[in-house]
């Protein structure tokens, strides 16, 4: 199984002391991963330290040294507990909403990453939830790429190329074979998560 590294909830106010350790081990093994920036972050639960002042430029800077950066949604603020396309949670910033009002959040959210000189056609979804509207939408805004779905290697739905996640790291991956994305979030990791 090869494996690729994705980190969600990447924010101005994230815990910069894991963040920095998560980044440590990426350098160590050269690993250059995924990241979810979210554009305009109003989810309490992710204010963890003092806002990074020059974060914008950091973020710019870890693209330059190869990371990958997505759109982490737009405020990672969760609206309806729809589970939509991707059936791991019943909550959603997106899924069950109309057209209109999704393309509104998705273009606010890619209009403020421009803004600070980024530009991405790959779109995170928080809580791994959208639904065909949102795939609309993202369609409609240059998006082409899909951190999300299940499955061994890449492939296109709905005109949209998926890079499948392995949300749960068991030891039966050893044995895969294929390609996944295993997800990680840095304001939650603990000492065991480090370690593995």
């Amino acid at each position: 199984m090869k494996i690729s590294i994705r980190m969600d909830d990447i924010t101005p106010d994230m815990d910069w002391a894991k963040f920095l350790r998560f980044k440590e081990l990426c350098d160590l093994y050269q690993v250059k991963p995924l990241i979810g920036v979210v554009p305009e972050n109003k989810d309490e639960l992710l204010h963890i330290d003092e806002a990074r002042e020059d974060f914008w430029e950091y973020i710019l800077q870890l693209q330059r040294e190869g990371w990958v950066i997505a759109q982490h949604g737009s405020e990672h603020i969760y609206k309806t507990k729809k589970m939509g396309c991707f059936p791991l949670n019943r909550l959603s910033e997106f899924a069950g909403l109309k057209y209109e009002e999704q393309l509104a959040s998705l273009k606010k959210g890619q209009a403020i990453l421009k803004e600070h000189g980024i530009e991405t056609d790959i779109f995170m979804a928080p809580a791994h939830s959208y639904d065909n509207n949102t795939l609309r939408a993202l369609k409609e805004l240059g998006f082409r790429r899909i951190t999300d779905g299940f499955g061994i290697r890449p492939y296109v739905w709905k005109e949209m190329t998926f890079y499948p996640i392995s949300y749960k790291q068991s030891s039966s991956l050893k044995k895969a074979t294929g390609y996944t994305t295993f997800v990680a979030h840095a304001n939650t990791m603990n000492e065991a998560d480090f370690k593995r």
